[in-house]
């Protein structure tokens, strides 16, 4: 199973490292990103596999939606199913 992570925000040293490391610590694998800098706002997304997660996947979105306070950016996880049926024609 998979979810995907979007972060949106001023550009800040670590982001990726801050974000990544939620990730580990559920023992949820980053399997694609691709990131930009426009000008000085941060886009990412992220793939992750969530098979082996040690917690359950609200205490994972819980931790974003934290980071991304602390932080001043807008960070999404949601689940691959809702993701999927949010784009179905």
């Amino acid at each position: 199973m998979r979810a995907v992570i979007t972060v949106i925000g001023k550009d800040t040293i670590g982001i990726l490292h801050k974000v990544s490391g939620i990730c580990a610590g559920h023992n949820v694998n980053v399997t694609e990103v691709t990131q930009s800098v426009l000008q000085d706002m941060f886009a990412m997304i992220m793939l992750v596999d969530i098979s082996a997660i040690s917690t359950d996947f609200s205490a994972l979105s819980d931790d974003m939606a934290a980071l991304g306070k602390s932080e001043g950016l807008a960070i999404h996880c949601m689940h691959e199913d809702i993701f999927n049926s949010m784009h179905k024609i």
